[in-house]
């Protein structure tokens, strides 16, 4: 007699022996990485400029310790409206698909970042950002897909190639922004005399993602497969799309009418989500989140500050290059390297060690604001510390990939994954919204103010790192 299955079963059931891994749908699987790489670049590349940017508008007259509350609202904001929409976009794609939610979402990346090339003022970068994160509930949707299309001897081996993607645009994404940025001044041969450039010379980076996204709903609307087995809610028929039919069953069909599904294989209710399993994963999802976002949030703008101040000065073509050679790195580590970590430590032991790297990694902004300070100029030294930070922050890309595996066995049946999904990027979204606007705005108030020698904005984020430790020691040993 075969165990009862219900609501509160999870998805990967411990396995006794290890099965033979079961191969990856290949095509599939790579249109989910190219239609993915949309969202890394639209958000990173504006991070090389975006401190110049919000210098060029005026909204900080001239007052350099105001850049970092500026620079922090507008990439919180993305998230925030994120927070607001993502579990809806997640539930709803449990009822009509995947695949609809998805052409919506990149139709949103593609809109709102042509629209912010071309704001010209603080109020049209807001709106611009806002519509950007509203817009878009890929990353939760996506995440679903994933896991609909693996089982608990591949999903590993996915996830290890999942970050191909956020890799690539951490490469491309800032060095798009930081060549392409004012290139009436860069390229004067080529664009100085183009006057369009000139008056918005922040629109060419942006472009350059907000067509790539153009070209990934094209691309998903011809080749993506639904995986949705039996969506609840029927779309008019010419938006339906044929199911993935190599691991979940087409959609079944009877003059038009979609079949009745087993109790089983429907979403359960909002309610049965917020049990004990789902709660941690999602709760160190979103700790994870905080300590990476605040990170990446602070990081150029250290970089831009100038050396006066304790930072390193960098102009955006250097601080893009910087973020680039991340990228690179952390695509090549995460392919090569995640799957057999995992395999080896588990997903428990993966996930803390991402998490204690990020203690030294804080210690180093100190450090390099003293080396700076002490010698009035970017020594080797103090470019060994920068090239250690960003060694020791590749280590944070791995517990991304075991969380992920965390959240997709806590889901209570896959007809739910995409609100289990939806709610721990939720959660994840609003920290994202909180990290970079109090960070950079603690980052400009230690600044101005001095508190704690100019290093209190680090002790706080230390001891958000200790907290996050703390948080990981709640998961199961087993997933």
């Amino acid at each position: 007699m075969s165990p009862q299955v219900d609501e509160e079963t999870p998805l990967l059931q411990e396995q006794h022996h290890k099965p033979e891994r079961t191969p990856l749908p290949w095509f599939q699987f790579t249109i989910v990485l190219f239609l993915q790489l949309a969202e890394p670049l639209t958000s990173q590349v504006i991070y090389p400029f975006l401190p110049q940017l919000i210098r060029d508008i005026g909204i900080t007259q001239g007052d350099e310790t105001k850049v970092g509350h500026y620079v922090g609202l507008l990439q919180s904001l993305f998230f925030l409206t994120q927070a607001m929409t993502v579990l809806h976009w997640s539930r709803i794609s449990d009822s009509i698909g995947r695949k609809p939610v998805i052409l919506i979402g990149l139709f949103g990346l593609s809109m709102s970042m042509y629209c912010f090339g071309l704001s010209t003022t603080f109020w049209g970068l807001v709106f611009s950002r806002s519509l950007n994160g509203a817009l878009n509930g890929n990353i939760g949707v996506i995440k679903s897909i994933m896991a609909e299309m693996t089982d608990a001897t591949n999903i590993a081996q996915a996830y290890a190639y999942m970050p191909i993607a956020w890799s690539t645009g951490g490469v491309l994404g800032p060095m798009i922004g930081g060549a392409l940025a004012r290139p009436a001044d860069q390229f004067p041969q080529l664009f100085g005399n183009n006057d369009f450039l000139k008056k918005y010379p922040y629109f060419l980076p942006c472009a350059v993602p907000a067509t790539f996204s153009a070209i990934a709903w094209l691309v998903t609307f011809c080749f993506l497969k639904e995986t949705v087995q039996a969506p609840t809610f029927a779309l008019p028929k010419i938006f339906r799309f044929k199911s993935y039919t190599g691991k979940i069953s087409p959609v079944s069909e009877i003059n038009d009418v979609t079949t009745e599904i087993p109790d089983n294989e429907k979403p359960v209710p909002f309610r049965k989500l917020l049990n004990r399993r789902v709660l941690i994963a999602a709760g160190n999802y979103a700790t994870l989140s905080l300590v990476d976002i605040t990170f990446r949030a602070i990081q150029p703008l250290f970089f831009s500050t100038p050396l006066e101040l304790g930072g390193l000065g960098l102009p955006p073509s250097s601080i893009g290059n910087l973020l680039s050679v991340f990228g690179l790195l952390n695509g090549v580590m995460q392919i090569f390297f995640f799957a057999q970590l995992h395999d080896y430590w588990g997903s428990k032991k993966t996930f803390i060690m991402g998490i204690a790297s990020t203690v030294p990694i804080f210690i180093c902004f100190p450090i390099l604001t003293y080396l700076v300070k002490s010698n009035g100029c970017i020594t080797p030294l103090a470019w060994m510390f920068v090239g250690l930070q960003i060694m020791l922050s590749l280590s944070i890309s791995f517990s991304y990939g075991a969380i992920f595996i965390y959240i997709s066995a806590a889901s209570p049946n896959r007809a739910s994954l995409g609100a289990t999904n939806g709610l721990s990027q939720m959660t994840v979204s609003i920290c994202r919204a909180i990290g970079p606007a109090a960070s950079n705005s603690l980052f400009s108030l230690s600044m101005r103010h001095h508190y704690m020698g100019g290093f209190l904005v680090y002790y706080v984020l230390l001891s958000i790192s200790v907290l996050a430790l703390v948080a990981a020691s709640m998961l199961p040993r087993q997933v």
